[in-house]
């Protein structure tokens, strides 16, 4: 006899199961506009490639507040397009002042193209259909969500399929600027939640390189995996809805007038430069690199939709150094041996990563941590972030409680740099897609380590494998509290219990979806 649970389980995963999504074969498909000689960037783009310049350019935006004005003002200047692609999309502070600068653009003539994954998407839906149906304005939705039935059974029936994301981040303007990195939109990755500051890391770039950006964008707008939002979301909006819901958006943008971010897109310099085209960019030549959205419903050893072949090449042709930065780093017992061989080549390999009290996802530290004692005795200098970073180096306006690493960026013989959305964990290798830079610049990447080294120790620790006097092997960490030395034989800042949690979570087997 059938129990009653039993019963249950069979009839919710035969309702889930019989849940699919409507037919997405009537999407127009569009592509990004290339005639983009006559507006203000590529004007400014053409008279930079005058002077003889013919390469790509760059600048770094690593704080937190010139990476959000450069969003703003890019966004201000827009003339014909604006292509916007995030993983995460919250509804915030720093989201409402970004939406609002579109709709800023689309009522004066802008194309807006708004990609978005659905992870962040849960109970948005009338918000969504409302900007959609601005006449400028479309938005896609990346693997949705069925609204038809909770979310919550379809993470379980669909464990493998509906987990699989798309984690990239990209703004496009007018064909002509783009910025890649690991911030998505929200308040926490551009200094403005009093709580949590990530530390992290975009790169502005022109050239051609950002046709290719608009290509990969293209690719994955026009992805059968890609629903119009009136495809997906079924809600009746009237006129007056519509009115209301922009009009409340101008009011925001109204009502943060005087705030720290409109200032700073008003006063800062860099603003000040993208509005007269007279950025000092960082010439080089860089190339895109990016997984198929395929890949999300592939064989996840179909690596020809894979972004880390594109990558391959760069690290077999490694011959002195490769620094690596990444918020979540499980590098399983291949990724150890593969980065043991290049320290036995003669190749130094520093790594730095969150610590566990940085660290704002605890099940990947528990992936994670299993693995450093086999790093260390492989030779890899091991740092990780300090949370209590000191106040007088912050340069934020949230003057947040506690930091976390949140940048993706490899630096490779120091000439070239990788900056994007991936992270080394066994999630972006198989399960998410992923998209990123490679910079051919020496400078860019003279620039990356001069910050690390200027670090000193203050705001990461050094681990050491250290045998005690009882013959066992611990784990040190060396860094700075107050200004003062400090060394910790134990995660820094975690108490026992928080600890112990850790390694319990360690014994699950769910390392290939973490």
């Amino acid at each position: 006899m059938i129990s009653r649970l039993n019963l249950l389980v069979i009839l919710f995963l035969t309702l889930t199961g019989c849940v699919s999504l409507p037919d997405n074969s009537n999407r127009t498909e569009t592509y990004a506009i290339t005639d983009i000689q006559e507006t203000k960037l590529g004007k400014g783009l053409y008279k930079f490639r005058d002077q003889g310049v013919t390469k790509d350019g760059f600048i770094l935006l690593e704080d937190g507040i010139d990476a959000f004005v450069a969003r703003m003002a890019l966004i201000d200047m827009a003339e014909k397009s604006l292509d916007v692609q995030y993983y995460l999309y919250h509804n915030d502070l720093i989201g409402g002042l970004f939406t609002a600068q579109l709709l800023r653009a689309a009522d004066r003539g802008v194309r807006v193209r708004i990609l978005v994954d659905d992870m962040d998407m849960a109970d948005r839906d009338i918000g969504i259909i409302t900007f959609d149906d601005h006449p400028n304005i479309e938005i896609r939705i990346f693997n949705p969500f069925n609204r038809s039935i909770s979310r919550i059974p379809q993470f379980v029936t669909g464990l493998g399929t509906i987990t699989r994301r798309m984690h990239n981040k990209s703004l496009t303007v007018d064909n002509v600027a783009a910025i890649l990195g690991g911030r998505n939109i929200g308040d926490a990755y551009f200094s403005a939640d009093p709580t949590i500051e990530f530390t992290d890391l975009d790169v502005l770039a022109i050239g051609d390189v950002v046709k290719n950006v608009s290509s990969s964008f293209d690719l994955y707008w026009n992805s059968e995996l890609a629903f119009p939002a009136k495809t997906i979301i079924d809600v009746p909006l009237t006129e007056i809805d519509a009115n209301s819901i922009n009009r409340k958006l101008y009011e925001f943008l109204e009502e943060h007038g005087d705030s720290d971010y409109i200032r700073a897109q008003r006063t800062s310099i860099l603003a000040k430069n993208i509005r007269e085209n007279n950025v000092n960019f960082i010439l080089g030549d860089a190339v895109i690199v990016v997984d198929h959205p395929d890949k999300i419903t592939s064989s996840r050893d179909a690596n020809e939709l894979h972004l880390l072949p594109q990558l391959e090449p760069y690290f077999k042709n490694l011959k002195k150094e490769l620094i690596i930065i990444t918020p979540y780093f499980i590098p399983g017992d291949e990724g150890v041996e593969f980065l043991k061989d290049l320290v036995d080549r003669g190749i130094g390999v520093r790594i730095l990563t969150n610590s566990l009290s940085s660290n704002d996802v605890g099940i990947v530290h528990a992936g994670y941590s299993k693995y450093r004692k086999a790093l260390l005795k492989s030779g890899i200098k091991l740092y990780e972030m300090n949370k209590k970073l000191p106040r007088k180096e912050k340069k934020t306006i949230g003057n947040s409680s506690t930091a976390s690493l949140h940048a993706k960026a490899f630096v490779l013989d120091r000439d070239k740099v990788f900056i994007g959305s991936l992270n080394l964990d066994p999630r972006s290798f198989y399960e998410n897609t992923e998209i990123g830079l490679v910079l051919n610049s020496p400078e860019v990447a003279s620039m990356m380590i001069e910050s690390i080294e200027a670090d000193n120790g203050h705001n990461s620790f050094r681990l050491e494998l250290h045998t005690n006097k009882n013959g066992d092997e611990q784990i040190l960490w060396h860094g700075y509290e107050n200004g003062e030395p400090v060394t910790f034989d134990h995660d820094p800042y975690t108490s026992f219990w928080r600890r112990l949690s850790i390694k319990l979570m360690g014994l699950l087997p769910i390392e290939s979806q973490l």
